[in-house]
């Protein structure tokens, strides 16, 4: 008997760790929980409103609209008594316009909701590229005028043809005058400085 008792102590925790309710597995996705209320897609459902508000702000919608009331108001007027649904007041006419306009006003307005999200997440790009056109441009404007700097310093063709006339007009005008050019009298000077 003694060791039933061992394997049944061993089977059942106790103390501060033990639990009366199953240790759910964590390497494992939870089983989906029923819910009371009906799921849907909140994307799905925007885009749905999007094309109802769509539809709303156009001249089809209004001439429907027009043709669903005059025929409405006709047949209540003009068809035989036992056949009317909606007598002079049109009551249930008010309620249906009523109706309509209830749903048509949050659908529009979760339509704008939808496009004021799409304009900001726009100019946020708007504004990135902005930035990054205006760090372009900066970069192109500090190397053009390291350009212009360095082109001023580098010797143009027609600097150096000047340069080199003068050269040879002083040249000339020193070999007439003296008849020694310019690298023999230094040499000359230095060996009479010595």
């Amino acid at each position: 008997m003694a060791p039933e008792r061992e394997t049944a102590r061993e089977r059942t925790p106790s103390g501060a760790t033990a639990t009366t309710r199953p240790r759910t597995r964590l390497d494992q996705p939870r089983p989906p929980r029923r819910r009371l209320l009906p799921e849907w897609d909140p994307e799905a459902f925007g885009r749905l409103s999007e094309r109802i508000a769509r539809f709303l702000g156009t001249g089809r919608f209004i001439v429907w609209m027009t043709v669903v009331i005059i025929a409405w108001v006709l047949w209540n007027v003009f068809a035989p008594g036992d056949l009317r649904f909606d007598n002079y007041p049109f009551i249930f006419l008010t309620l249906m316009l009523s109706l309509q306009a209830s749903y048509a006003a949050p659908l529009i307005l979760l339509a704008q909701n939808r496009q004021d999200d799409r304009d900001r997440v726009n100019l946020e790009q708007d504004r990135k590229q902005n930035e990054r056109s205006i760090a372009d441009t900066e970069y192109l404007t500090r190397e053009i005028a390291a350009l212009r700097i360095g082109l001023g310093e580098v010797a143009t063709r027609d600097w150096i043809r000047s340069e080199l006339q003068d050269l040879v007009k002083e040249l000339e005008e020193r070999q007439d005058g003296h008849g020694v050019f310019p690298a023999e009298r230094s040499a000359g000077r230095d060996a009479d400085d010595r």
